[in-house]
């Protein structure tokens, strides 16, 4: 697998999710309606920079204690298992329960995966604690808040799961911020970061136009045509990268 550094994390961290999802469709690695989550998982708080990094996934159930005699999953050992990732740790989970029927994550929850070096946490279920959670900076993305953690418990660990319409695997590369979360494919992850300011800055050329507050039909029809000319520079790029 391609590698990818912290430099690199930190490149990806000054584009915004939906920016990222603009620059991966340049490579046609997947349909353009793949690859990100849907309206479901929403950013608890958008207002925090973007969140990258590599997927911690489990399940976990709420609705009624674990069966006797199972071995559920615990926390100590979720913690540990980062160490398998690629880097910074993002923990995933499919809440099995549906509906939700309790928080997936509160304050000591975040702030124990915050202290063992995760960057952020998505859930198909629902998030309590969101006053706490939002003063450690921690980005959450749910389906919604639920005051009671219920009969909380994790299933398994580092196996797919399915959250807001994506299959997520263990270590896949997330993008996430207010607009949503999206994966990138690591071998395409290098390439992302180093056309990205040539893409907003293709962008730029219209909406400068558009900024000013006095352009006419004319003008705007010029600058169009200027930032569509600089995108197909990129997707030629692209290709003659032999990435697509």
């Amino acid at each position: 697998m391609t590698a990818v550094t912290l430099e690199l994390l930190e490149k990806l961290r000054t584009f915004d999710t939906a920016t990222i999802c603009n620059i991966v469709e340049l490579f046609e690695v997947r349909p353009r309606s793949a690859g990100y989550m849907d309206q479901r998982i929403t950013a608890a708080f958008p207002e925090l920079p973007a969140m990258v990094g590599f997927a911690a996934t489990a399940t976990l159930r709420a609705s009624a204690p674990p069966r006797p005699g199972a071995s559920p999953a615990d926390i100590q050992q979720q913690i540990e298992r980062f160490a398998e990732l690629s880097g910074p740790p993002v923990v995933v989970f499919q809440d099995l329960d549906d509906p939700s029927a309790a928080a997936t994550f509160g304050e000591v929850m975040c702030t124990t995966y915050q202290t063992f070096g995760a960057v952020g946490l998505i859930t198909s279920g629902t998030g309590r604690d969101l006053a706490q959670v939002r003063a450690l900076s921690f980005p959450v993305f749910s389906g919604g808040v639920c005051c009671s953690h219920g009969y909380n418990h994790l299933v398994q660990l580092h196996v797919p799961v399915h959250v807001g319409g994506l299959t997520v695997y263990p270590d896949d590369l997330l993008h996430g911020d207010g607009n949503g979360v999206t994966t990138i494919p690591v071998e395409i992850a290098a390439e992302v970061a180093d056309i990205g300011y040539e893409y907003v800055a293709a962008e730029a050329v219209l909406l400068d136009v558009l900024r000013l507050g006095t352009a006419s039909p004319a003008a705007y029809a010029e600058a169009r045509r200027e930032a569509q000319a600089r995108l197909r520079k990129l997707r030629d790029q692209v290709t003659r990268s032999g990435t697509r």
